[in-house]
């Protein structure tokens, strides 16, 4: 994460599962030996609070941390399952393509732990603080379409088009006028947090820095001349 954060060539990020699901969440067998998420190998019961706290700090919260300071567009390709921290990563990115048959739960409470990976904070921005709520307290499991209905998924689509149609929508992206796409993201995610009159005050500088871009020519010299745009 931190080298797609400083890189000059990357343009869009695409997460996806390795395996049979996008992510199942916590390691429960490590959870069982009483270490929390501490390394799987841990000794059974040899960690403390405090030792749990700095875990989880340290080394998982600082993935969705550093997603946040990644200016280019972070797509998320769930299929098979997405639970718990593994829902919470999804939640993370800036768009989510799930596969139909993929189920999607957050699951903490099934383990007797609160949800410990974002949800509390990124939920209510999607569903509002009720929906956050149920969804956490039950552990429900979704289906892809139901999770769409709620607005927690941009896209289902078949399990068979599912690389396909990630990877033309990331192409697309790719094409795009790449100052362009990473102020506008700035600017949904920085309003979310400030006022109006604060939000089209952060775009009128956007908006007088892209005008001095040769995308912005390039773009309006396509318009005129009836073409697709070249960005740089």
């Amino acid at each position: 994460m931190e080298t797609v954060r400083n890189s000059e060539e990357i343009r869009v990020v695409i997460i996806s599962g390795n395996g049979r699901g996008f992510c199942a969440g916590g390691d429960i067998k490590t959870m069982a030996k009483g270490n929390g998420f501490l390394d799987s190998d841990a000794k059974e019961g040899s960690s403390s609070a405090l030792d749990r706290k700095n875990s989880l700090w340290k080394k998982i919260h600082r993935v969705p941390l550093t997603m946040k300071e990644i200016d280019k567009p972070i797509i998320a390709s769930l299929h098979g399952f997405a639970f718990g921290a593994g829902f919470d990563m999804a939640l993370a990115c800036d768009i989510r393509i799930a596969a139909k048959s993929t189920k999607i739960s957050e699951s903490y409470l099934k383990v007797g732990i609160v949800p410990g990976d974002g949800a509390a904070w990124l939920l209510p921005r999607f569903v509002g603080v009720d929906q956050t709520l149920d969804l956490l307290w039950t552990g429900k499991v979704l289906t892809a379409d139901e999770a769409k209905e709620m607005g927690l998924i941009t896209h289902v689509v078949d399990d068979t088009q599912l690389t396909t149609f990630v990877s033309d929508y990331a192409e697309k992206l790719t094409k795009g006028p790449q100052a362009a796409i990473a102020l506008t993201k700035r600017a949904v995610y920085q309003g979310l947090d400030m006022s109006f009159k604060a939000s089209l005050d952060m775009i009128s500088s956007s908006m007088a820095i892209v005008s001095e871009l040769d995308d912005f020519h390039e773009g309006v010299r396509a318009i005129n001349e009836r073409r697709s745009p070249h960005f740089k």
